[in-house]
C-alpha cells in the first residue's frame, strides 16, 4: 500500500519486511499491527515465500508503541483505535491486546521467521519478535521490556514466550527492572543467537534464509516449526514421541521424503516438490490453538 508503514521485497524466495518510519524510530502503530497481521495471514498460502526476514530502517527496529496515537487500553479510544479493537475482537470478555493478536499470527506462520534487530527494540518492538524462530542483532541494538516503568504489564503473549526462550530467571530480571540492555547482554541471555557488526546484519540474516531455502523441504520446515513450538506445551516427552512417530511414518512415503533419500544417495542437491499451501500433512499441529473457554 502507498502509505504502508513497511516495505516488502521478495528475492530468491525470501520476503524481507522493513519498517519504514525511521523519523519515528519505527514506533508501532495500529496500522502497522493490522497490515503486518494481514501479511502473515497471506504468506502461509504463498509458496513463492519460503522465509521471512523482519528488520527496521534507520536507528531502530521498533522503539515501542507510538504513544502519539494514545493508549489502546485507555477508557476513551480514538476512531482508529475503535476500528482496531473491532478488528482484533475479544478474548475472555475483554478487547484483545493488539500486540498479542499480531504475535499469535506470527506464531502460526508455516514459514520460518528471522528477526534482524538493526537498532533499538523496546516494548512491543521486542515482544512481537519473540514468536520468531531466529533473532540476530546488530552491535548497536538495545532492548527493553519497559512495561513496569510505564505502569502497565507485558503484552503480545510475551509472558508465555519470553520465559520459554530465555528461562524464567532471566525473564523476571528483565521484566521486573524494565531496564534497557545491550546486544551482548541479549546474546548472553539467549534472546538473540548472534550479534554482528551493523553493516553485516542483513547479510547474516540473508545467509541464514538462503541456507534454509537451498537445502530444506518447505513441508519439513513448516512441520518442524509447528512441532517444536507445540512441544513447549506438552506435559511429557511421550506426546512428542507420538507426534514424531506419526510424522516420520507419513513423511517417509511422500515425494519430499523420497527425494530427500534419493538426493542423498545420488550425492546431488535435493529438489523437493511438495507445497506448503497444498500438501501440508494432517499430523502437523494446528498451533497455537485457541482454548474453548477463551
Amino acid at each position: 500500500m502507498p502509505d504502508s508503514p513497511f516495505d516488502v521485497s521478495v528475492q530468491d524466495s525470501v520476503a524481507t519486511v522493513t519498517f519504514t518510519r525511521p523519523a519515528t524510530r519505527n514506533r508501532f502503530t495500529m496500522q502497522m499491527c493490522l497490515e503486518l497481521g494481514a501479511f502473515f495471514d497471506r504468506i502461509n498460502a504463498d509458496d513463492e515465500i519460503r522465509v521471512v526476514i523482519l528488520t527496521g530502517s534507520g536507528s531502530a527496529f521498533c522503539a515501542g508503541a507510538d504513544l502519539s496515537e494514545g493508549f489502546i487500553g485507555a477508557t476513551e479510544l480514538t476512531a482508529e483505535q475503535e476500528a482496531t479493537v473491532a478488528r482484533v475482537g475479544e478474548v475472555d470478555g475483554v478487547s484483545r491486546d493488539p500486540g498479542g493478536w499480531l504475535a499469535l499470527k506470527i506464531a502460526r506462520s508455516l514459514k520460518p521467521v528471522i528477526v534482524a534487530f538493526n537498532g533499538d527494540a523496546v516494548g512491543i518492538g521486542v515482544t512481537m519478535a519473540l514468536p520468531a524462530d531466529i533473532r540476530i542483532a546488530a552491535e548497536s541494538a538495545r532492548f527493553g521490556f519497559v512495561f513496569a516503568r510505564r505502569g502497565i504489564v507485558p503484552e503480545a503473549a510475551s509472558t508465555w514466550f519470553l520465559p520459554r526462550l530465555v528461562g524464567i530467571a532471566q525473564a523476571v530480571e528483565w521484566v521486573m527492572t524494565g531496564r534497557i540492555f545491550d546486544a551482548d547482554e541479549a546474546l548472553r541471555g539467549g534472546l538473540v543467537s548472534a550479534v554482528v557488526p551493523d553493516d553485516q546484519l542483513l547479510d547474516k540474516a540473508r545467509a541464514l534464509a538462503a541456507e534454509i531455502v537451498a537445502n530444506t523441504s518447505a513441508i519439513s520446515v513448516a512441520a518442524a516449526r509447528r512441532m517444536l513450538w507445540h512441544g513447549l506445551e506438552l506435559s511429557s516427552p511421550w506426546y512428542a514421541h507420538a507426534d514424531e512417530s506419526h510424522g516420520m511414518r507419513t513423511m517417509a512415503g511422500t515425494p519430499d521424503g523420497q527425494e530427500g533419500v534419493l538426493s542423498f544417495l545420488e550425492k546431488r542437491p535435493a529438489r523437493f516438490p511438495m507445497s506448503v499451501a497444498d500438501d501440508l500433512p494432517g499430523f502437523v499441529p494446528d498451533w497455537p490453538t485457541r482454548p474453548d473457554e477463551l
